[in-house]
């Protein structure tokens, strides 16, 4: 892997820091301060199973806030690579150059148009005839946000790394209270008490698959519902009508993909962990799924929620199409109209 002194590791990592300077703040205090400790944890080359130092950690995390205070006015650098300079955020054209040298990066918007970098090693490269999927190892830049997986145009980034870490946040929150639920269902495939780091490998190694299917299915519903979506999302910023709108786009992907995908190939482990993270606005517009997986675990039938998810596939694309022909109808963007479509349409 490229060490931390590398040119284009260094390059990749200010950039990071310069998006974290300007979006950092958008998390509550609790959310900030729990990243803050895990990224403190990849920066410094820490275990899951190491007690982080206490005082080392808030020395580290006011030098970093004094940091992206510095560099809250700079402009992110071009990367230049055998010669060459690229803008950061030509992640196509950046690749054709590392991917041959076993590398991958990814420069893109994210939630709330926080840009998003990181540079790793390339585990995989699949060519399909619509899009391009990458699937990362070890990183050596990335910002204080790691997505496990996002789609940029006909690319698709999955981060070994991210979702591992994700995981493990998942595991340690439910430890806190350790509750009889979906989530102790999805953990008891894996091994925890005995051996976390093989746990969180095999857990990885299994949702890897549902991260996949959930990134083709946003590819097919980006598809589907066009340019006009992209523009009515970013024209509903920090609203209710916003995190509906991307619920209602996240929903048709996973009734288009992610969900049948789970289903046909029977992966138990991650029809838990869906249920798990079917959380906030997703879980309020989509009800009916709950009931479908309760059944699911009294009766060992899955055919109920193979015919919810093929019916919401039609629920969703015409919930979203008529919140797009809201959109272009009504010229001074009524937010309210918008959640009052989408409060009346839960499925």
């Amino acid at each position: 892997m490229l060490k931390d002194t590398h040119p284009l590791c260094e390059t990749v990592q200010k950039n990071c820091d310069i998006s974290d300077a300007h979006h950092a703040a958008n998390y509550t205090l609790c959310v900030y301060l729990l990243k803050m400790r895990e990224y403190y944890r990849w920066e410094n080359g820490y275990s899951y199973n190491d007690v982080l130092p206490k005082e080392d950690v808030g020395n580290w995390v006011q030098e970093r806030e004094t940091l992206w205070e510095e560099i809250e006015d700079h402009s992110y650098i071009p990367l230049k690579i055998d010669g060459k300079e690229y803008d950061p955020f030509d992640t196509e054209n950046i690749n054709k150059v590392l991917a041959p040298k076993g590398y991958v990066y990814s420069g893109g918007i994210g939630v709330r148009s926080a840009p998003h970098f990181f540079l790793a090693k390339l585990e995989e490269k699949e060519v399909y005839n619509d899009f391009t999927m990458y699937v990362s190892a070890d990183e050596c830049a990335r910002d204080l946000t790691a997505p496990p997986a996002m789609t940029q145009g006909k690319n698709v980034f999955i981060r070994r790394e991210a979702l591992r870490r994700y995981l493990w946040e998942k595991f340690t929150e439910w430890q806190w209270n350790k509750y009889e639920n979906a989530m102790s269902r999805a953990l008891s495939y894996y091994d925890f008490e005995n051996n976390v780091d093989q746990a969180l490998d095999h857990m990885t190694d299994n949702e890897l698959e549902a991260v996949a299917l959930h990134e083709i299915g946003e590819l097919i519903a980006t598809k589907e519902l066009g340019e006009d979506w992209r523009e009515m999302i970013v024209n509903l910023p920090r609203s209710r009508a916003e995190f509906m709108a991307r619920a209602v786009k996240d929903l048709l992907a996973d009734c288009l993909s992610t969900l049948p995908g789970l289903i046909e190939n029977y992966n138990p482990a991650s029809l838990h962990f869906y249920s798990a993270n079917l959380a906030a606005m997703r879980k309020e517009l989509f009800p009916s799924f709950q009931s479908a997986y309760q059944n699911w675990i009294e009766t060992e039938d899955i055919k109920p929620m193979k015919v919810l998810v093929a019916k919401g596939v039609q629920h969703w694309s015409n919930l979203a199409k008529k919140m797009l022909q809201q959109y272009k109808e009504d010229k001074n963007l009524d937010f309210e109209k918008l959640e009052h479509l989408v409060q009346n349409n839960k499925l």
